[in-house]
């Protein structure tokens, strides 16, 4: 199985198809596995990678995360990029992983040609982000379709990962931890912001937010789907590949 090393820990990723490189960064408590049923979708036409996080998956297990997590797993989307030599990139991140794949495309400007941020907060975490993950993380380990996942995700020991990462989140949210490397007017790429109007878990004002963004991100676009749950890619897979592929086939650097 393929690996790299970052910080003296083994990192996981799998590789799809051909074309322009395409890393997918997923959500927390979730791994590369959410991605996979998916690459019939999209491996005719790019080359997907997909990746654990640490501390996720397939990846090697860490004492516990940080608050800034979504920065730290930046820093390991970009030594990914680094390992493969990838001169060019494209980015998709969904939920937590909207974070991250800003995060990376702010820290490697001039390899990232397009990037898709796909459910999330936005600029800030919403004022009941605390309490809802509290309430979202007590009733999912207790649901018996919401187990089944965690554990294909992350394995046997999910339980450990899951809390971990809640702690991560919660001490995030309370000391009110930057989400940023750098404003979002530095970034450099094209930026396709994703949703739908019936998230249940995202801010309510999430088109709002979404249009703030856009005015400060300056090249950047929004595309909310009318149906469909959390996440897009995963809730409206066949639309959101048309999309995603056609975005970033557009933007890519070499076509």
């Amino acid at each position: 199985m393929p690996y790299f090393s970052y910080e003296n820990k083994r990192i996981y990723y799998e590789e799809y198809g051909k074309g322009t490189p395409v890393i997918f960064c997923h959500g927390n408590t979730a791994s590369s596995r959410m991605f996979s049923l998916l690459m019939p979708l999209y491996g005719d036409d790019l080359h997907c990678i997909l990746i654990d996080f640490l501390g996720c998956g397939r990846s090697d297990r860490t004492a516990s995360f940080l608050s800034d997590i979504w920065i730290d797993e930046a820093k390991q989307v970009v030594s990914l990029a680094q390992h493969l030599e990838l001169k060019e990139v494209s980015l998709i991140g969904t939920s937590g992983g909207a974070w991250v794949a800003l995060n990376a495309a702010m820290m490697m400007k001039d390899r990232v040609s397009s990037l898709i941020a796909d459910y999330f907060d936005g600029r800030t975490l919403n004022s009941s982000f605390s309490s809802n993950l509290i309430k979202e993380r007590e009733y999912a380990m207790k649901d018996e379709d919401a187990r089944g996942f965690y554990e294909w995700c992350l394995g046997t020991d999910w339980q450990d990962i899951v809390l971990k990462d809640t702690k991560a989140l919660l001490e995030c949210a309370d000391s009110r931890t930057s989400l940023f490397v750098s404003p979002l007017s530095e970034l450099g790429c094209p930026v396709l912001l994703t949703g739908s109007a019936e998230d249940l878990i995202c801010r309510s004002d999430m088109e709002e937010e979404y249009g703030e963004m856009k005015k400060m991100m300056g090249t950047a676009s929004i595309h909310m789907f009318k149906h469909g749950g959390h996440p897009a890619i995963l809730s409206n897979t066949e639309k959101f590949a048309v999309i995603a592929k056609d975005f970033i086939k557009r933007h890519a650097f070499i076509n």
